[in-house]
């Protein structure tokens, strides 16, 4: 293969970049494989590699042919310096550029050969593939002529064949200097830029493109700012090349010998990567000046982020060494260590860990995956992301109480007394717990029997020795224990402020356990109570084995608090998880996400407290043993008082028992008027409040002791928070006082009535009413209608007229069923004019026959009525004995209860007679009406 020479070089810089530009033609010509794939490994393609070629084209490696050399041979270019022709190279070799290229001799008419990705620029050599047939009849037939084709930009790389509106309209004449035919029938070509030209018009489209051209030189300036911008663009290349490796050798030290600036340009941007358009722009702009402004500002941009990358390649570098320089010390400190028979730190901590392993008295399951993964920590190093992962779970493992518990010995009497010191009252509920215990400690005494006769059978029959389980020999699982050790599962549902978290410490001292308390309120995600999957990063396990590892202990008592609270979303139901941990017959064998071993949760006795059953989900409920804790009366609020909140604020706020005493009645004062609640949190702020203002008093010199009476409870408390309002709102006819519950324990509604004349008899419900009682509000109505004459009401009662029944506090949302008995109370009273009683209140389902339905909260509504004053209820008949069972029994001493079956017993009670006053019927008898035929009343001297 021939070299391409210069033979008619202008100066030695041309000489030296036009022998640079043959070497690499040579080198990139002789690269290129001599199979079928050649054109695709091709510098540029602008072809179809595949298609085959007419049998025509001849497989010559040679060029041309001599006529062709001699066609060639009429081509001439005019130099500077130089008259006449100047003499062709012969044998492909290509003609030198003069130092003033614009007079070269061009023809009008060139064929155009369209390139994609590529643009060729004046002073550049470049081979190609070509593999399109009609562009392979170009270059033949510009082989046979000149050798002059101009080459041009495609606008899009995706077209196959471009036509005149797919390419740029700027473009380069190029000499075609040598063509070589491959076995694929595709032909390589090197080419040399000469000069930029414009295509004017296109002549022909068919078999190629060609056109008529008009040459466009570039516009020198020989400025000093030129210049200077052309020392800063071969400076910023040698830069550049020193930090990429696709620029061939040679070039950056050909570039320093380059005098013209347009030179500077063409060169380096041949070699320098860049996108399409700014090659194409870089070609069109006429003022070399702007052609190297141009240039420099791509230039610095890319040396700025090859030079970043380089200083984050070298940081990463200098990591990897210092790791590696780590690693090599590390094991080079293991070596020295072995040899002076020393333990290296990772051994230290390997040892370590297997003797935890051996005294943790895991079941078998836990004990072969701990030493399975401590074999595995054994073999990594300690830099690998996985050995912190195996240790944090390893010592997980370690640290689970597996067979370590803190119950002693139960005694049933000293529970009782533990129960009754904490708390007041509460019979039902230390009934239980004592059940509990009793049963625990019967099935443990027969359990010790059974096994001390097992042994001496065994001893005197068969002479074994049982073996001993000793800390390094692994428990197995004993599944015959199991029914043992079950737990009940107990659920304290009440309003706030009735004790039921004091209540779970108590239990856990009476049984002389830990207490751990468990927050659910508000958890939404699924992990927190199974754990995530080890293979997250981040990954813990979930808050039941944080909790067991916590107090060091598998019978702790746990209180799940607010379990009625639990949400739910998209990343799982916390209460689902919950039905697993809190149902005996599977919790013995709970698998936790992150442990991933069984961990028996059957020792554990769980305690849960909501506000509401509603909320809680019913798999859930059936779970649990329900112990409802409705709320504290008058006389068990004052106890409560004396012997628990004064003595505890006493305490807290640095008094002395006997500088303070606050008499029965001053308590009695602060429970009714200070605050109205279903427990004693309020009450216990109002007597920490009274404490430190004693403090303050005695701290500014106040003798001691102070005694507080009732009297003196406004001028440490203030004014009245509460009032007995009751027979101030039933001051005409259409208002009933009702009973609601609530979830933080029971409240009295007034309802009302009244009515207006309308051509549309309509019934209006207003109070942010529900659906059951908007229900209920439809039934009564329809009830009073259809029994008006019964009832001793007019026939066409309402008839005419809109009714209107509003329940007062609108901004609470209100619903049940246990509102239908007052509706039909208040609109007979609306239609008789006559009041209903004011110290009386009701509660009740109706139906459209007039019969008294059951209704639930009995306690809670009591209680509601019992805190505003009132001292005569109304309750369903089928309510009895549920009354009987759960109101206490100063509250049936202190009150008046009838139980009714029919809406019409109600009103015989409920509704103050013509002509007489509500006051003179409660005052007769000390409020206690005579009873009507139909009544039942209980009412215990």
């Amino acid at each position: 293969m021939e070299k391409i020479t210069n033979q008619h070089a202008a100066d030695p810089q041309e000489d030296v970049m036009q022998k640079a530009n043959a070497d690499i033609v040579d080198e990139l010509l002789e690269s290129q494989p001599v199979d079928e794939d050649a054109s695709e490994d091709a510098p540029v393609s602008d072809n179809e590699a595949d298609q085959e070629h007419p049998s025509a084209t001849d497989d010559e490696s040679e060029p041309s042919s001599p006529s062709d050399e001699k066609s060639s041979d009429e081509t001439t270019t005019t130099t500077t310096g130089t008259e006449g022709a100047a003499p062709e190279s012969e044998g492909g070799e290509l003609p030198a550029h003069g130092e003033d290229e614009e007079r070269l001799n061009i023809p009008g008419v060139l064929p155009i050969l369209p390139l994609k990705d590529t643009v060729i620029y004046p002073f550049s050599v470049q081979p190609f593939s070509v593999g399109q047939e009609r562009y392979i009849r170009l270059i033949d037939d510009v082989m046979r002529g000149n050798r002059l084709v101009v080459l041009v930009a495609q606008k899009s790389p995706d077209i196959d064949h471009a036509g005149p509106d797919d390419i740029y309209r700027v473009g380069t004449v190029s000499r075609v200097g040598r063509m070589f035919r491959m076995p694929d029938g595709t032909v390589q070509i090197a080419v040399q830029g000469l000069e930029r030209v414009t295509i004017d018009e296109f002549t022909q489209e068919k078999p190629y493109l060609q056109a008529r051209v008009t040459t466009k030189p570039d516009i020198q300036e020989s400025d000093t700012e030129t210049e200077a911008i052309k020392r800063n663009v071969i400076s910023y290349f040698q830069r550049l090349v020193a930090l990429v490796q696709n620029v061939p050798e040679g070039v950056a030290a050909a570039t320093l010998n380059l005098e013209e600036p347009r030179q500077v340009v063409y060169v380096i941007a041949t070699f320098v990567q860049m996108d399409m358009e700014l090659r194409q722009k870089l070609l069109e702009i006429d003022s070399v000046h702007e052609k190297l402004s141009l240039l420099s500002n791509f230039l610095a941009h890319e040396l700025e982020i090859l030079e970043l990358g380089k200083k984050i390649q070298n940081s990463a570098q200098e990591e990897m060494g210092k790791v590696q320089r780590e690693y090599l010390l590390r094991e080079q400190l293991k070596a020295i260590q072995r040899e002076l028979g020393e333990e290296s730190e990772e051994q230290a901590t390997v040892n370590e860990l297997r003797r935890k392993i051996e005294e943790a008295k895991m079941p078998e399951e836990a004990y072969k995956e701990a030493n399975r993964e401590l074999s595995r920590l054994e073999k990594l190093p300690t830099v690998s992301p996985e050995y912190s992962i195996i240790r944090t779970y390893i010592e997980l493992l370690v640290s689970l109480p597996w067979n370590k518990g803190t119950a002693t010995q139960i005694d049933v009497s000293h529970a009782r007394e533990v129960l009754d010191e904490d708390h007041y009252d509460l019979h039902k509920i230390k009934e239980r717990i004592l059940e509990y215990l009793a049963v625990r400690r019967l099935k443990e005494d027969r359990l010790s029997e059974e096994i001390a006769h097992e042994r001496e059978i065994n001893g005197s029959e068969e002479g074994v020795e049982i073996e001993k389980i000793v800390p390094t020999q692994p428990l197995k699982d004993q599944e015959a224990a199991r029914p043992l050790h079950r737990e009940p599962i107990l659920c304290f549902v009440g309003p706030p402020g009735v004790g039921k978290t004091s209540l779970g410490q108590s239990i856990a001292r009476a049984l002389g356990r830990k207490f751990a308390r468990m927050s659910l309120g508000g958890i939404r995600d699924e992990a927190e109570i199974r754990g995530h999957r080890r293979t997250y990063i981040g990954a813990m396990p979930g808050r039941i084995i944080q909790t067991l590892r916590r107090v060091e202990a598998n019978d702790p008592v746990i209180m799940l608090d607010e379990v009625d609270k639990v949400g739910a979303d998209w990343r799982g139901d916390p209460s689902s998880a919950l039905l697993e941990v809190l149902d005996p017959e599977q919790n013995f064998n709970f698998r936790d996400n992150y442990l991933d071993l069984p961990f028996d949760l059957s020792k554990v006795m769980f305690i849960a407290t909501a506000n509401a059953l509603e909320p809680i989900p019913a798999p859930l409920r059936d779970r649990m043993e329900i112990l409802e804790l409705s709320g504290y009366t008058e006389e068990q609020k004052l106890h409560i008082a004396l012997n628990y909140l004064l003595p505890k604020q006493r305490e807290s706020n640095g008094l002395k028992p006997d500088e303070l005493t606050i008499d029965d009645d001053a308590l009695r004062r602060l429970i009714r008027d200070y605050t109205r609640e279903a427990g004693v949190r309020n009450l216990e702020r109002q007597v920490g409040s009274l404490c430190r203002k004693v403090a303050r008093q005695i701290s500014e010199g106040l003798p001691t002791p102070v005694h507080v009476t009732a009297d003196k409870v406004t001028e440490y408390l203030g004014r009245q928070r509460f009032f007995d309002e009751a027979a101030e709102r039933i001051d005409r006819p259409g208002i009933a006082t009702g009973m609601a519950w609530t979830s933080v324990g029971g409240e009295i509604m007034f309802i009302e009535a009244a009515t207006m004349p309308g051509k549309e008899e309509r019934l209006i419900l207003t109070g942010q009413l529900g659906d059951v009682m908007k229900e209920s509000a439809i039934a009564a109505l329809s009830y009073v209608r259809s029994n008006s004459t019964a009832l001793g009401l007019p026939k066409n009662v309402f008839e005419g007229q809109n009714v209107h029944i509003h329940v007062p506090a609108g901004a609470i949302p209100k619903d049940g069923p246990s509102a239908g008995v007052t509706m039909v109370t208040v609109l007979v009273s609306l239609a008789s004019g006559r009041k209903v009683r004011s110290d009386l209140a009701m509660t009740g389902e109706i139906t459209l026959r007039g019969k008294v339905m059951p209704i639930g909260g009995v306690k809670e509504k009591v209680l509601a009525a019992y805190r505003s004053g009132i001292r005569s209820v109304i309750l369903p008949a089928k309510n009895e004995a549920e009354f009987m069972e759960d109101i206490p029994n100063e509250l049936r001493e202190q009150m008046h209860f009838t139980f009714v079956s029919d809406i019409r017993q109600v009103l015989d009670i409920a509704l103050v007679p013509e002509g007489e006053h509500d006051e003179k019927i409660a005052a007769n008898g000390d409020g206690r009406h005579r009873k009507r035929k139909g009544e039942k009343a209980v009412a215990k001297a």
